[in-house]
């Protein structure tokens, strides 16, 4: 108890975010001085390191996605695992920062989510939602010796709520503006927009799971070169090829894009039986390589756009849409966002002097900031939860 007491009563800390996201290319890593709690927090960061997994890695993680492969000896190895590589890039992080681990506060760890059933199942009388993120944090703690703050979606998903979107709280926290209406667009695996009305409290802020993201396109791609790259490079592929009309409106199609937020997705929804009859469908056509590889852009630019139009627009005038993680750096992909969104401000973090790769390992720093503030790091309004909770499990 005097070790949390400490803690609580520093006026700064530095603070690790750590996260392995749905693409699970490897684990991003963020070291950040963080003063302050609630509305007076402020974030700056000081280094930042991405730790890509070996091949077999990858591979585990990805038959960890798949139930028919997924045997229960295996999760439980491979939790322990992930805790070892993540605790290994937190102490990496800190060394190649010129830091002690002796000098780190704390560590905010996401994990990285196996599985995720946000739509309750009524089961033995109850409404069970669930979701799955691994990467021990006994593990991390254990090795590093510094406090560790993780699972923070389960919280919010026992009150009702989806469990995500998680980093509108630290959006909030570090972007509102006074005068602008600020769309914050992450393109990760999955992707998803935070919305900050001009001037909001928290209270006004909502979010959810556009599509998504890059992992249909990078999925694409693995397949058309044979595995040989793994994701589109500046969109270079697309920006050769030419959209498929008839199929791209076959994709949006998806009930997904229907659905009313707060919502969120994942692999159950675009996952590897999607691309498959996306690709069965793009042979019978006859589409060729390049051709499919501009569809798909398209597609995760349509997803985005249409989900402005229909769910943000009627409610907020949109001033300004910042994109952020790997789909940010595909300018193929962000150049169809804003033909599509013409008389919106598109610009990336990097646009602002930011990086786009560390925004949601320093949104993890900042939720277990506020976790061990004891303050409610939830937005009901972007996961559907029932109450403002405070996310978070602590390993001493």
């Amino acid at each position: 108890m005097e070790r949390l007491l400490r803690l609580f009563n520093k006026e700064e800390r530095l603070v690790i975010g750590l996260m392995s996201g749905t693409s699970a290319d490897g684990i991003d890593a963020a070291l950040v001085k963080i003063s302050g709690e609630g509305i007076h927090t402020k974030a700056e960061l000081i280094h930042f390191e991405n730790f890509s997994y070996d091949e077999k890695t990858r591979n585990d993680i990805f038959r960890l996605f798949n139930v028919e492969e997924c045997r229960a000896d295996f999760l439980c190895h491979m939790n322990f695992l992930l805790g070892e590589l993540f605790a290994k890039a937190a102490m990496d992080l800190t060394a190649k920062a010129g830091y002690n681990m002796d000098q780190i506060d704390l560590i905010g760890s996401h994990g990285q989510t196996v599985y995720h059933i946000p739509v309750p199942i009524i089961d033995s009388g109850y409404e069970v939602r669930s979701t799955l993120q691994i990467g021990e944090s006994a593990v991390i703690a254990e090795r590093t010796g510094v406090v560790t703050v993780s699972d923070f979606r389960v919280r919010d998903v026992a009150a009702g709520g989806q469990g995500a979107p998680l980093v509108p709280y630290t959006e909030f926290l570090l972007y509102r503006d006074v005068g602008k209406s600020i769309g914050l667009q992450n393109i990760g695996g999955i992707a998803n927009i935070t919305i900050l009305p001009r001037n909001c409290s928290v209270d006004d802020v909502y979010a959810f799971d556009n599509g998504p993201g890059n992992m249909v396109i990078d999925e694409v791609v693995k397949r058309v070169t044979g595995g040989a790259k793994r994701f589109d490079n500046n969109g270079e592929m697309a920006l050769n090829g030419k959209i498929d009309i008839e199929l791209l409106n076959f994709l949006m199609d998806n009930k997904y894009f229907k659905v009313e937020p707060p919502k969120t997705c994942g692999r159950e929804y675009f996952g590897s039986e999607f691309t498959d009859e996306l690709m069965e469908k793009a042979a019978l056509s006859g589409i060729c390589n390049a051709d499919l590889v501009a569809t798909v852009t398209a597609f995760t630019a349509k997803a985005i756009s249409e989900s402005i139009r229909d769910f943000v627009i009627p409610k907020c005038r949109l001033d300004k849409l910042i994109i952020s993680g790997g789909g940010s750096y595909n300018s193929t992909l962000v150049d169809m966002i804003r033909n599509y969104l013409p008389c919106i401000e598109v610009i990336t973090q990097e646009d602002m002097g930011l990086n786009s790769d560390a925004k949601e390992a320093v949104a993890f720093a900042v939720l277990a900031n506020e976790t061990i503030n004891g303050n409610c790091n939830n937005v009901p309004g972007a996961t559907g939860a029932k109450k403002k909770v405070i996310m978070g499990k602590i390993s001493l």
